[in-house]
């Protein structure tokens, strides 16, 4: 593909992305042709920035570009960062008073990395984190990597059995955590898994419930039977320190490296295992796709969790790869810290999922903010109503918002907006497929590519899909095809452009009489209501109709409300049949950690609330 694109005569930016094994040079954007093959119908689209033709002919898309994938490790992008802009701040932790600039995170992961080391563990071996976002977890984030152990993402909200369960199914052989978060005592959960800890020397547990746990490490106390951090810290020798040197030699960009437990909502959790080339390329693939690779000064405000894709990938590896600051307002979500961090640290890109971006558009103070430094956003975790987008640009000044699209499967970004974009795009879609990725929309019975702009079931293929659920194949070969094709059991439709839409989820679809109804479109209309500050539809049992519509609504403040009120904004707009039944006030909805909606909750809720 190189070979046959010219590149012409664009001036290159400055400020270059550089590895240590290979070197790739940002061209300016302009608007580029699209590139077809048409033998079998199908279109490469040419994304180093928004197409221009509509030259899809049928639901398959492959996100051409001039940009080839980069071949480097986790360490290795942190480390070309490193020598690139050692001064510049890699991280703030404002709740911690923590900063640091690029060289001295390296500092710090060398030195943890030589102290795994010498605790024993090796290339491979498996390694939890289970914590809030604190700066411990980004330092490990890295020392892992370095070290060739593969890091397991563990919810930090897991309760006893949840986390049993996650550290038994891979096999950890080490975990670190803080002694306890607000509820959770993390510690006391690990005794009640692992009585053996307290009668054990720190790296010699032998659980019965847990065979391969053998060391526990927290980073803010001692505790019997476990490390502290400064153990860790102090235990790099300068022995660990060449033999990590030596290590980095041994390790392979193809190397699994990180454990993303994913389950949605319901469901036992699966572990999405991802390689160095999965989330090193998704970082680099997003960051250029919003800017950073030519923007002076990226500053991300990053309440995501850092345990979940958008945090770890969008957030961490961000930084180690275009050399961005990483601001966290405090370790677990507080919408009003993130208005506090936006102004205080000039931030000039924000993150979040929409129920995020719901809750600081809903503080009575947001007027208060000097937000002016705020350029751009992103949007993802789940759907976006149009609405919500709509008022973050106009109220909160965030011009250039993109939205974003992806699963943890797929390291996890495969489509997102270009800043530049249109109002409709920015608002109707979840962007354009990225770089290096082949997507298409298929029938969901038939398996075959359904006409341009219908709906059907999305796939991708590509750089990004992870290598495995670990250790289950039966789940893997449920959802990677033998042709390498991921089944994401999204909704969508293709346009011309290679903008998709999302639908809904083929779990969550409402069948009421035999009618498919997704409650995306639902909602987004209900966010049209003057009233409506947020609006989730669920389907409810009915024995005539099997399933009916109940909407849960949370209204702005000062405002009331009644169901039929609701119900008469409906009839005439949207189709009999998706006119909600029912409709209940609510005042907050149940989430995961990551501030998505539990739907399976919030219809157990209902059901029950309506003596269903």
């Amino acid at each position: 593909m190189l070979s046959r694109i010219l590149l012409g005569s664009q001036p290159l930016r400055s400020n270059v992305f550089c590895s240590t094994q290979v070197k790739v040079f940002q061209v300016f954007p302009r608007p580029r042709k699209v590139v077809c093959f048409t033998a079998q119908g199908s279109c490469g689209i040419h994304v180093d920035s928004p197409p221009t033709i509509p030259s899809l002919t049928t639901s398959y898309a492959h996100g051409t570009s001039s940009t080839s994938l980069l071949s480097s490790t986790v360490a290795g992008a942190l480390q070309a960062t490193v020598e690139r802009c050692p001064d510049r701040e890699a991280v703030v932790f404002l709740k911690g008073g923590i900063r640091k600039t690029f060289s001295q995170l390296q500092h710090d992961v060398d030195q943890a990395a030589a102290g795994l080391l010498a605790m024993g563990l090796k290339k491979g071996d498996r390694m939890g984190i289970w914590g809030p976002n604190i700066y411990e977890w980004v330092l490990f984030q890295f020392a892992t990597a370095k070290a060739g152990i593969i890091l397991v993402s563990v919810n930090p909200a897991y309760q006893v059995q949840e986390v049993e369960f996650a550290l038994r199914k891979v096999g950890c052989n080490a975990i670190l955590c803080p002694t306890q978060f607000k509820t959770q005592n993390y510690c006391d959960m690990l005794r009640q898994i692992c009585p053996e800890i307290d009668s054990a020397s720190p790296g010699a547990i032998k659980s019965a419930k847990l065979p391969d746990l053998r060391i526990v490490i927290v980073t803010d106390s001692q505790q019997p039977g476990m490390f502290s951090l400064s153990d860790v810290m102090q235990a790099g020798s300068s022995q660990y320190i060449q033999q990590l040197q030596d290590l980095q030699k041994k390790l392979s960009s193809d190397d699994p490296i990180n454990i993303q437990f994913t389950s949605g909502t319901t469901g036992s959790p699966k572990g999405a295992t991802l390689s160095h080339h999965n989330i090193v390329n998704n970082a680099y693939i997003i960051g250029r796709r919003v800017g950073y690779d030519w923007r002076p000064d990226v500053r991300v405000c990053l309440p995501v969790p850092l345990f979940h894709c958008f945090g770890s990938v969008g957030g961490g590896m961000c930084m180690a790869v275009h050399g961005a600051t990483i601001i966290f307002p405090s370790p677990g979500y507080d919408g009003h810290a993130n208005l506090v961090a936006m102004e205080s640290e000039r931030c000039t890109f924000v993150y979040g999922t929409p129920t995020m971006y719901i809750d600081m558009l809903g503080n009575p103070d947001l007027a208060k903010y000097d937000l002016s430094s705020v350029e751009a956003g992103i949007v993802a975790g789940s759907p976006c109503p149009p609405e919500v987008a709509k008022k973050v640009i106009s109220t909160m000044g965030i011009k250039h918002l993109t939205i974003g699209y992806g699963t943890t499967e797929n390291s996890p970004v495969t489509f997102c907006g270009f800043p530049i974009d249109n109002i409709e795009r920015k608002t109707e879609t979840v962007g354009c497929i990225t770089s290096h990725i082949e997507a298409k929309v298929v029938d969901p019975t038939t398996r075959q590519i359904v006409p341009l702009g219908n709906q059907g079931e999305l796939m991708i293929r590509g750089y990004c899909v992870m290598l495995n659920y670990w250790d289950d194949v039966v789940k893997t070969n449920e959802c990677i095809t033998k042709d390498r094709w991921y089944m994401t059991g999204d909704i969508a439709s293709l346009d011309g452009y290679g903008y998709c839409r999302i639908e809904g989820r083929i779990k969550d679809m409402i069948i009421r009489g035999g009618e498919n109804i997704y409650p995306a479109e639902v909602e987004q209309f209900l966010h049209t209501h003057p009233k409506v500050h947020e609006a989730q539809v669920v389907g409810v049992k009915d024995e005539r109709m099997g399933e009916e519509l109940c909407a849960c609504i949370k209204l702005k403040e000062g405002q009331d409300c009644s169901a039929e009120e609701i119900k008469a904004y409906c009839k005439g707009k949207i189709s009999h049949f998706k006119v909600p039944r029912y409709v209940t006030f609510v005042k907050s909805y149940p989430l995961t950690v990551s501030g998505k909606i539990q739907k399976n909750k919030l219809r157990e809720q209902t059901e029950k609330l309506l003596g269903l």
